[in-house]
Protein backbone atom coordinates (compact mmCIF):
# COMPACT_ATOMS: atom_id res chain seq x y z
CA UNK A 1 0.00 0.00 0.00
CA UNK A 2 1.48 3.67 -0.79
CA UNK A 3 2.69 5.83 1.79
CA UNK A 4 -0.31 8.69 2.36
CA UNK A 5 1.18 12.08 1.83
CA UNK A 6 4.26 10.90 -0.09
CA UNK A 7 6.06 13.58 -2.57
CA UNK A 8 8.76 14.55 -4.32
CA UNK A 9 10.07 16.32 -1.28
CA UNK A 10 10.19 13.64 0.82
CA UNK A 11 11.55 11.18 -1.33
CA UNK A 12 14.42 13.57 -1.64
CA UNK A 13 14.79 14.14 1.72
CA UNK A 14 14.60 10.20 2.54
CA UNK A 15 17.18 9.53 -0.36
CA UNK A 16 19.60 12.50 1.56
CA UNK A 17 19.11 11.21 4.86
CA UNK A 18 20.25 7.38 3.73
CA UNK A 19 23.31 9.29 1.49
CA UNK A 20 24.45 10.72 4.27
CA UNK A 21 24.13 8.16 6.93
CA UNK A 22 25.18 5.21 4.58
CA UNK A 23 27.41 6.42 1.63
CA UNK A 24 26.15 7.90 -1.69
CA UNK A 25 27.12 4.82 -3.25
CA UNK A 26 24.61 2.66 -1.20
CA UNK A 27 21.41 4.80 -2.59
CA UNK A 28 19.92 2.70 -4.78
CA UNK A 29 15.74 3.25 -5.48
CA UNK A 30 15.04 -0.28 -4.60
CA UNK A 31 17.00 0.60 -1.02
CA UNK A 32 15.01 4.24 -1.23
CA UNK A 33 11.99 2.46 -2.50
CA UNK A 34 12.14 -0.07 0.78
CA UNK A 35 13.00 2.78 3.40
CA UNK A 36 9.44 4.35 2.28
CA UNK A 37 7.86 1.04 1.59
CA UNK A 38 6.81 1.31 -1.71
CA UNK A 39 7.70 -0.34 -4.46
CA UNK A 40 10.39 1.07 -7.13
CA UNK A 41 7.92 2.26 -9.64
CA UNK A 42 5.96 4.34 -7.34
CA UNK A 43 9.16 6.58 -6.98
CA UNK A 44 8.82 7.19 -10.45
CA UNK A 45 5.83 9.29 -9.42
CA UNK A 46 8.26 11.56 -7.32
CA UNK A 47 11.74 11.23 -9.35
CA UNK A 48 13.12 10.54 -13.05
CA UNK A 49 15.76 8.00 -11.80
CA UNK A 50 18.48 7.62 -9.86
CA UNK A 51 20.22 10.27 -12.20
CA UNK A 52 17.52 12.58 -11.14
CA UNK A 53 17.82 12.03 -7.55
CA UNK A 54 21.45 12.70 -7.58
CA UNK A 55 20.96 15.68 -9.44
CA UNK A 56 18.43 17.08 -6.74
CA UNK A 57 20.69 15.72 -4.36
CA UNK A 58 24.01 17.70 -5.38
CA UNK A 59 21.36 20.80 -6.06
CA UNK A 60 20.01 20.71 -2.22
CA UNK A 61 24.09 20.15 -1.50
CA UNK A 62 25.14 23.29 -3.09
CA UNK A 63 22.52 25.64 -1.56
CA UNK A 64 22.77 24.66 1.87
CA UNK A 65 26.77 24.82 1.83
CA UNK A 66 26.43 28.53 0.27
CA UNK A 67 24.17 29.30 2.74
CA UNK A 68 26.50 27.99 5.30
CA UNK A 69 29.48 29.71 3.80
CA UNK A 70 27.97 32.87 3.04
CA UNK A 71 26.58 32.57 6.98
CA UNK A 72 30.02 32.89 7.85
CA UNK A 73 31.66 35.03 6.00
CA UNK A 74 29.03 37.88 6.18
CA UNK A 75 31.42 40.90 7.09
CA UNK A 76 35.07 39.34 6.98
CA UNK A 77 37.63 39.53 4.80
CA UNK A 78 41.22 38.06 4.06
CA UNK A 79 42.34 35.26 6.58
CA UNK A 80 39.29 35.91 8.46
CA UNK A 81 37.00 35.08 5.34
CA UNK A 82 39.09 32.31 4.00
CA UNK A 83 39.32 30.28 6.95
CA UNK A 84 35.47 31.33 8.28
CA UNK A 85 34.92 29.64 4.62
CA UNK A 86 36.94 26.55 5.39
CA UNK A 87 35.22 25.82 8.47
CA UNK A 88 32.21 26.16 7.00
CA UNK A 89 33.20 23.99 4.16
CA UNK A 90 34.46 20.86 6.08
CA UNK A 91 31.32 21.27 8.58
CA UNK A 92 28.70 20.74 6.11
CA UNK A 93 31.03 18.13 4.27
CA UNK A 94 31.17 16.33 7.23
CA UNK A 95 27.70 16.59 8.80
CA UNK A 96 26.27 15.91 5.14
CA UNK A 97 28.74 13.89 3.33
CA UNK A 98 26.45 11.78 1.25
CA UNK A 99 24.78 15.26 -0.19
CA UNK A 100 28.24 16.45 -0.18
CA UNK A 101 29.04 13.71 -1.98
CA UNK A 102 26.51 13.92 -4.67
CA UNK A 103 27.50 17.82 -5.58
CA UNK A 104 31.31 17.05 -6.40
CA UNK A 105 30.56 16.66 -10.10
CA UNK A 106 30.23 19.96 -12.80
CA UNK A 107 26.73 19.86 -13.85
CA UNK A 108 26.79 19.16 -17.59
CA UNK A 109 26.27 22.74 -19.21
CA UNK A 110 24.23 21.73 -22.19
CA UNK A 111 21.51 19.47 -20.19
CA UNK A 112 18.26 21.68 -19.48
CA UNK A 113 17.59 19.44 -16.60
CA UNK A 114 20.51 20.83 -15.01
CA UNK A 115 19.68 23.85 -15.29
CA UNK A 116 18.70 24.82 -11.53
CA UNK A 117 22.00 22.33 -10.62
CA UNK A 118 24.26 24.92 -12.63
CA UNK A 119 22.77 27.78 -10.75
CA UNK A 120 23.45 26.72 -7.24
CA UNK A 121 27.52 26.11 -8.73
CA UNK A 122 27.52 28.90 -9.84
CA UNK A 123 26.22 30.56 -6.63
CA UNK A 124 29.03 28.66 -4.73
CA UNK A 125 31.82 29.85 -7.24
CA UNK A 126 30.54 33.53 -6.93
CA UNK A 127 30.93 33.02 -3.24
CA UNK A 128 34.45 31.68 -3.12
CA UNK A 129 35.46 34.53 -5.50
CA UNK A 130 33.83 36.91 -3.20
CA UNK A 131 36.48 35.32 -0.54
CA UNK A 132 39.15 35.33 -2.51
CA UNK A 133 38.48 39.22 -3.46
CA UNK A 134 40.52 40.63 -0.61
CA UNK A 135 43.51 38.54 -2.19
CA UNK A 136 43.96 41.15 -4.96
CA UNK A 137 43.93 38.27 -7.47
CA UNK A 138 42.40 39.68 -11.15
CA UNK A 139 41.54 37.27 -13.71
CA UNK A 140 42.48 33.31 -14.37
CA UNK A 141 44.23 33.75 -11.24
CA UNK A 142 41.28 34.27 -9.28
CA UNK A 143 39.72 31.10 -11.06
CA UNK A 144 43.41 28.98 -10.22
CA UNK A 145 42.64 30.44 -6.62
CA UNK A 146 38.91 29.20 -6.34
CA UNK A 147 40.24 25.74 -7.60
CA UNK A 148 43.14 26.05 -4.93
CA UNK A 149 40.79 26.30 -2.56
CA UNK A 150 38.38 23.68 -3.26
CA UNK A 151 40.96 21.01 -4.01
CA UNK A 152 42.45 21.64 -0.67
CA UNK A 153 39.38 21.56 1.03
CA UNK A 154 38.17 18.86 -1.01
CA UNK A 155 41.15 16.73 -0.62
CA UNK A 156 41.21 17.12 3.57
CA UNK A 157 37.48 16.42 4.04
CA UNK A 158 37.61 12.88 1.60
CA UNK A 159 40.41 11.79 3.75
CA UNK A 160 38.78 13.14 7.44
CA UNK A 161 35.50 11.28 5.88
CA UNK A 162 37.28 7.87 4.63
CA UNK A 163 39.12 7.56 7.66
CA UNK A 164 42.61 8.39 5.93
CA UNK A 165 44.38 10.44 8.99
CA UNK A 166 45.52 7.62 11.09
CA UNK A 167 49.05 9.16 12.72
CA UNK A 168 48.19 10.39 16.27
CA UNK A 169 48.45 14.21 15.50
CA UNK A 170 45.55 16.38 16.09
CA UNK A 171 43.65 16.41 12.94
CA UNK A 172 42.27 20.15 13.85
CA UNK A 173 45.84 21.37 14.23
CA UNK A 174 46.18 19.74 10.65
CA UNK A 175 43.45 22.12 8.90
CA UNK A 176 44.56 25.11 10.59
CA UNK A 177 47.46 24.95 9.19
CA UNK A 178 46.36 24.21 5.86
CA UNK A 179 44.36 27.31 5.77
CA UNK A 180 47.23 29.41 7.23
CA UNK A 181 49.18 27.45 4.12
CA UNK A 182 46.05 28.40 1.60
CA UNK A 183 46.36 32.17 3.39
CA UNK A 184 50.33 32.22 2.59
CA UNK A 185 49.69 30.50 -1.22
CA UNK A 186 47.21 32.81 -1.99
CA UNK A 187 48.83 36.02 -0.98
CA UNK A 188 51.90 34.94 -2.66
CA UNK A 189 49.56 35.07 -6.04
CA UNK A 190 48.13 38.16 -5.72
CA UNK A 191 48.68 41.54 -3.85
CA UNK A 192 46.68 41.93 -0.42
CA UNK A 193 47.89 43.17 2.57
CA UNK A 194 48.21 41.25 5.81
CA UNK A 195 45.26 41.09 7.30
Amino acid sequence: MPRLGLNTEKVVREAAGIADAEGLETLTLARLAGSLGIRVPSLYKHIDGLGDLHRRLATIANEDMAAAIRDATVGLAGSDALRACCRAYRAYACQCPGRYAAAQRAPDPDDPDQARLRETGAELTSLALTVLRSYSLAGEESIHAARILRSAMHGFVSLELLGGFGLPTEIEASFERLIDLLDKGLRSMGSAPTA
